[in-house]
């Protein structure tokens, strides 16, 4: 391998820069709802009590807090634990794997309904990761969305977006 190449198991980012990463996001979750709770109400009334927005904005506030703590102590006090690596050039590529069709399964539900992508996510999925027989991934593919078409559709009378298929079907 010449210098200039990377290694095939080079690091794309460290646990430290997750850690951090992952504080600074949570904290910022976090202080979008706790604004979000200032705009409903977050106050106590000793007449009604809290109003809708107290208890959230409490756990919101604790996590912002903590996540300052968490992302304070990751950037200038790192354990050795932090310094290896959160995910390899490799690794990156079989999360890829997953989420490049979880992407496509979430696009096609706007098109042909959530329960023809679901079928479709569910049978190539069992094909290509787990080498189950076409037959057995069809049966499966086309199972799970059918009988959670009966769970939410006739049972619990909550409507999941549909598609062509099930607007031909008279649904």
């Amino acid at each position: 391998m010449h210098e200039h190449e990377p290694a095939s198991d080079a690091t794309v980012v460290s646990v430290r820069a997750m850690d951090i990463a992952t504080a600074l996001a949570l904290m910022a979750l976090a202080i979008i709802v706790m604004l979000e709770c200032v705009e409903i109400g977050f106050g106590w009334s000793e007449a009604e009590g809290p109003q809708a927005g107290f208890f959230p904005f409490i756990v919101c506030a604790a996590l912002a807090f903590a996540s300052l703590i968490n992302a304070l102590q990751a950037a200038l006090f790192p354990t050795e634990d932090q310094h290896g690596d959160f995910v390899s050039i490799p690794g990156l590529g079989r999360v890829a794997l997953v989420v490049a069709p979880l992407a496509a399964y979430i696009f096609a539900i706007g098109y042909v309904g959530i329960y023809v992508a679901s079928a479709l996510f569910i049978a190539i999925f069992m094909m290509a990761f787990g080498k189950i027989p076409l037959v057995k991934s069809l049966a499966v593919g086309v199972g799970v969305p059918l009988a959670l078409f009966f769970m939410f559709e006739r049972w619990f009378l909550v409507p999941l977006p549909k598609g062509p298929l099930e607007a031909m079907l008279g649904y």
